[in-house]
């Protein structure tokens, strides 16, 4: 598993995260409220876990523009889970790669792993199997964990709204 990223410092305000729940498929969609303008593919980068579960990543212009939960792994509720402490501010884009410049959709199969506070307000997508990671914070609301060779190890969703009442 790996989706390499780069990490740039953030000039001004960090981009607003609109939470949208779709009722009918359980959907969690996180969309990122600002516009594209780096370089690179514009698609989506999917990860398939192990269990059927899927993460997609929406990429516009080489940056992260949201993060949809597609099929839910099962949750683990984790009493007093908090999202990590002084995570860096940043932007991350992910470069296009030079064999494949037309490609729109990237796809990667490993394990998924999430688990919540009990009120379903955090949640913490873990990519792959545990290694040290850092925070970065690419949005109000959304961090992700970055590992030692700059790639993807984990998405952290922060004030999630509550799953509407049907």
């Amino acid at each position: 598993m790996n989706i390499d990223v780069r990490i740039e410092p953030v000039e001004g305000a960090l981009p607003r995260v609109d939470f949208r729940w779709d009722v009918d498929t359980s959907i969690l969609t996180a969309t990122l409220r600002t516009t594209a303008d780096g370089e690179g593919m514009s698609g989506s980068v999917e990860v398939m876990g192990s269990d059927g579960s899927w993460l997609i990543f929406d990429v516009s212009s080489g940056r992260i523009a949201g993060v949809e939960v597609a099929v839910w792994p099962d949750v683990r509720t984790v009493e007093g889970l908090v999202a990590p402490a002084a995570p860096t501010d940043g932007r991350v884009s992910i470069p296009a790669r030079r064999s494949q410049p037309g490609v729109a959709a990237v796809e990667v199969e490993t394990r998924l792993t999430v688990e919540s506070d009990a009120a379903e307000q955090t949640i913490h997508f873990r990519i792959g199997g545990v290694r040290p990671t850092r925070a970065v914070r690419l949005a109000n609301d959304l961090l992700l964990d970055i590992d030692d060779r700059e790639q993807i190890a984990g998405v952290w969703f922060l004030n999630v709204p509550p799953f509407p009442a049907e």
